[in-house]
């Protein structure tokens, strides 16, 4: 059994992530060692107003993200969409995506990233 305080969870602040705008904060729920090699990051993200996780290509695995406060934009690939609080998305391996927070308030999210083919 894993119980982990709030307090007691890694915080990361991310200047420009990968490109982006702004700093992102990363609040690892799971460490990486804990997701038995199925996965490397199971964390909530809050982007402040203005603040974004630039375009990335992902490679041997896919990330979900699943909208829990505020609304964005969303690029996947060539494409973009509008996203708010309850939506979810999902990058598939070989693809591209990227967020950017185009409310006034934090646009806060879980990210789960899960491998793909040989990391399986």
């Amino acid at each position: 059994m894993l119980y982990r305080h709030s307090g007691d969870m890694t915080l990361q602040h991310n200047e420009q992530m990968r490109g982006g705008k702004g700093t992102v904060t990363v609040k690892h729920l799971l460490n990486p060692d804990e997701m038995l090699g199925k996965g490397r990051l199971f964390a909530e993200l809050t982007l402040p107003p203005g603040a974004s996780v630039g375009l990335h290509r992902h490679e041997g695995d896919v990330e979900a993200y699943y909208i829990l406060q505020g609304s964005g934009l969303y690029h996947n690939n060539d494409q973009a969409f509008d996203v708010k609080a309850g939506d979810m998305t999902l990058v598939d391996d070989l693809n591209q995506h990227g967020i950017e927070n185009t409310g006034d308030i934090p646009l806060v999210f879980i990210g789960l990233i899960l491998f793909t083919g040989d990391k399986k």
